[in-house]
């Protein structure tokens, strides 16, 4: 298999069409049919379904596009260890955050990154634990910030910081900012996102832990959408203390401390352990690992 091939059929794969991908890669349409087609007849696959309105992958096409991110993700770094040759760092490192800490990490993390590692290349993406987690196993992502990982042989997990979780409600409701206690968590209807997210899983366990069943009211993906809900009176959230003061308006709400016992949610830096790390992928763990505690302690 020829490597540009793959680049090729990802590219069209992930745009959707020939037409999109002929622009951003640079080269003829018919050029890169021909190399896409070529790919299918040595693999003997259907990959593409042409139509009127671009491609759709078929069952192979999915398969490959996986694996084909892989591979490409390895070929980025094997360039990276030739360039240490020359004691550089340089090549691509990938990471994942959390939406809520997107939103202060990035800024400094980008600052920090380009100041250490001018020739290297930094992509940032946003997700889910679980999401993220699977984007390691496959190679998308070198790093992640994980809430409530648990351990597994194919994940590294470093503790970085634990942040407090608060009962968020109306500013107007009453009790606003007096504590509450864990167990009394369940009188309260909570909007919190579906299973598997490790917020929802993690104040599950807890409560259960302590024999109190909570009460859904409504489950939705997405802080910003729960946030308006909250204000619109659909109900209460857990969240952590940024995700309510990086909110679009954060003054919407009264945030009350949970006690006895009181509820933490745990960051973790992940990795891949079976894959070993770059020498630009070691000095961002470091960087991460800095910026990310110097920041979070201080909000």
């Amino acid at each position: 298999m020829d490597i540009k091939q793959l680049a090729y059929f990802v590219r069209v794969a992930e745009l959707g069409s020939f037409t999109r991908a002929s622009t951003a890669l640079d080269i003829a349409q018919p050029a890169l049919s021909r190399q896409v087609r070529l790919l299918e007849v040595e693999l003997r696959q259907t990959l593409l379904l042409r139509n009127g309105r671009g491609v759709t992958l078929t069952e192979a096409g999915k398969v490959l596009l996986e694996h084909s991110r892989g591979v490409l993700h390895q070929m980025d770094r094997l360039r990276e260890e030739l360039s240490r040759v020359h004691g550089s760092l340089a090549g691509r490192v990938a990471i994942g955050l959390p939406p809520t800490l997107s939103k202060i990490l990035t800024v400094p993390i980008t600052r920090e990154f380009k100041a250490l590692m001018p020739e290297a290349t930094l992509s940032i993406g946003e997700g889910l634990s679980k999401t993220m987690q699977e984007s390691l196993l496959s190679g998308r992502l070198d790093i992640a910030l994980l809430y409530n990982a648990l351990p597994s042989p194919e994940i590294d997990l470093l503790p970085l910081v634990e942040e407090e979780l608060l009962l968020v409600q109306r500013l107007e409701d009453t009790g606003g900012g007096k504590p509450v206690k864990l167990r009394d968590i369940g009188k309260h209807s909570l909007i919190i996102p579906s299973r598997p997210n490790a917020l929802r899983m993690h104040v599950e366990t807890e409560l259960i832990n302590i024999g109190v069943q909570p009460k859904i009211a409504m489950e939705v993906d997405g802080v910003g959408a729960i946030l308006d809900l909250v204000a619109d009176g659909a109900g209460k959230a857990i969240l952590s203390r940024n995700a309510v003061t990086t909110a679009a308006h954060p003054k919407r709400y009264s945030m009350r401390r949970i006690v006895e016992p009181g509820l933490r949610s745990k960051l973790f830096i992940a990795i891949n352990s079976r894959r070993p790390a770059t020498g630009t992928q070691q000095a961002m763990l470091q960087l991460l690992e800095k910026v990310a505690k110097d920041i979070l302690r201080e909000s």
